[in-house]
């Protein structure tokens, strides 16, 4: 039989051309195998030739009816790019039947303990007629597929075990920002990343707040290519604010590929004059200090006044952005200017300066901070806790004279219920015997106020009310 013998379809035959035996019997396999792996020789447990093969009917027989029992098993397996794989088949019944592991495209990997694809990646781990084991190393994404293990009983029993490849991502990068960009442009940041299987997800971070961004996902061979952008108007607070790729995949675990893009936007100045003094005075010494933001930062500034240079410039000092007046007199009134430009644009502010006179009472600062008005609220408080106490006091005042008030007319009244006319019942009242008379001339004088009393009222005079506001006048 030729050298080349395929896939044991074939009789196999000795040195001298003559046939071994049946592919389909179990000891034909084997001398199948050994033929291929001594290189044309056949490998037996004694002498070449027909003196190994002394199976009876009878056990070829036995043979086939044990094979039903025996089922190889297999499980899938994951593993990340560059990796490891182990590919595990075992059989729980086994009557010296040889194991053999195939790859996707049907490759024999491994027949038994022997090798039979050069790669040097694939290894065996553990051989027996119960298991076989091989590891695949540097495993690529085109390792990925079915593996088939394959038990030679009568009829041939296979078990199938899917090994998936993860692809890692690459380290991401932001592209679409390579120069400074000018306040009020439109700015697009767009982050890649390559190589991920299944395809990664990419997050973005303005500092630490996320913002969205739109995701792009194209495949690429057995991987896949992820692109997130991210479009934003830029103005002079995206100025040194940083921009963050973030891509998540399960073969980084919780420690993401990250770039970040600090962004650099150029804008016009922006001016403010702060003044040293509340109240200047002359005499004083005064500073002026132009505080300007731009990127580029302007420099330097320029200082005026009234609309041109400074007029006395021993006692205006200009130092940086700062203004310096070493001694102020009325002459320094008038408003002052500062300037600050760059390639973007030009601001300024002004301040108006009034001197006042050295140590004169009650000035103040034109151009200082408004201070506070007065609180209305605190004001109002005040007012209301006092009208509350006025009239908590008016209150409690009129119940002490109305109670003391009843309390003498009670006492005045005394003694008094059964007199005949209301001057005995003034001068018998309880208490009063010793000032009778005195009374009597009071009350006598009380009554000649009472004008042009008509004789039917009279008669009320003995009435106890009435007698009451009599005594009310003559007290």
């Amino acid at each position: 039989m030729p050298a080349g013998l395929e896939q044991f379809g074939r009789v196999s035959e000795d040195g001298a051309g003559r046939p071994l035996t049946s592919p389909t019997s179990l000891q034909g396999q084997r001398e199948a195998v050994s033929f291929l792996c001594g290189g044309g020789q056949t490998l037996s447990h004694g002498q070449s030739g027909m003196e190994d093969i002394p199976h009876s009917e009878a056990a070829t027989k036995n043979k086939a009816k044990g094979s039903q029992g025996q089922f190889p098993v297999t499980q899938n397996v994951t593993v990340v790019e560059g990796s490891t794989a182990n590919m595990t088949c075992r059989v729980d019944y086994n009557d010296n039947t040889s194991l053999q592991w195939s790859n996707p495209a049907q490759q024999t990997l491994f027949f038994g303990d022997k090798k039979a694809l050069r790669d040097n990646r694939i290894e065996l781990v553990r051989a027996s007629w119960k298991e076989l084991t091989i590891s695949i190393s540097e495993v690529a994404l085109s390792d990925e597929g079915q593996y088939t293990c394959s038990l030679f009983t009568m009829p041939v029993k296979t078990s199938k075990a899917f090994l998936t490849v993860l692809g890692v991502p690459e380290k991401p990068e932001i592209i679409g920002f390579s120069r400074p960009a000018v306040e009020g442009e439109d700015v697009t940041l767009t982050c890649i990343t390559s190589g991920s299987k299944p395809a990664a997800d990419i997050r973005w971070f303005r500092n630490d707040k996320e913002v969205q961004g739109v995701k792009e996902v194209n495949a690429t061979g057995r991987s896949f290519t992820v692109r997130s952008t991210v479009h934003l108007r830029v103005n002079r607070n995206d100025d040194g604010a940083a921009y963050t790729c973030s891509v998540e995949h399960i073969t980084l675990n919780s420690t993401p590929h990250q770039v970040t893009e600090v962004l650099e936007v150029h804008y016009a100045p922006q001016v403010e004059i702060i003044h040293s003094l509340i109240v200047p005075q002359e005499g004083q010494y005064f500073k002026l200090e132009c505080v300007s933001k731009g990127n580029p930062l302007p420099e330097p500034v320029l200082w005026t006044k009234d609309g041109g240079e400074l007029p006395d410039v021993e006692r205006m000092i200009v130092e940086g952005r700062e203004l310096i007046i070493t001694t102020l007199n009325k002459t320094d009134n008038g408003t002052y200017r500062c300037e600050a430009s760059n390639h973007i644009g030009t601001n300024s502010d002004e301040y108006v300066l009034f001197v006042y006179a050295k140590d004169l009472p009650g000035t103040t600062d034109p151009n200082a901070l408004t201070p506070h008005g007065p609180d209305h609220a605190l004001i109002g408080g005040v007012v209301a806790v006092v009208v509350f106490i006025t009239l908590c006091f008016i209150i409690v005042l009129g119940r002490y004279l109305a109670r003391h008030k009843g309390t003498y007319l009670t006492n005045e009244a005394k003694g008094a219920e059964d007199a005949p006319d209301a001057d005995t019942a003034i001068i018998n009242a309880e208490g009063n015997h010793a000032h009778a008379e005195e009374k009597k001339e009071y009350y006598q004088g009380a009554a000649r106020n009472v004008v042009h009393l008509k004789s039917e009222n009279l008669g009320f005079a003995n009435n106890y009310a009435l007698r009451e506001e009599y005594v009310r006048c003559i007290m």
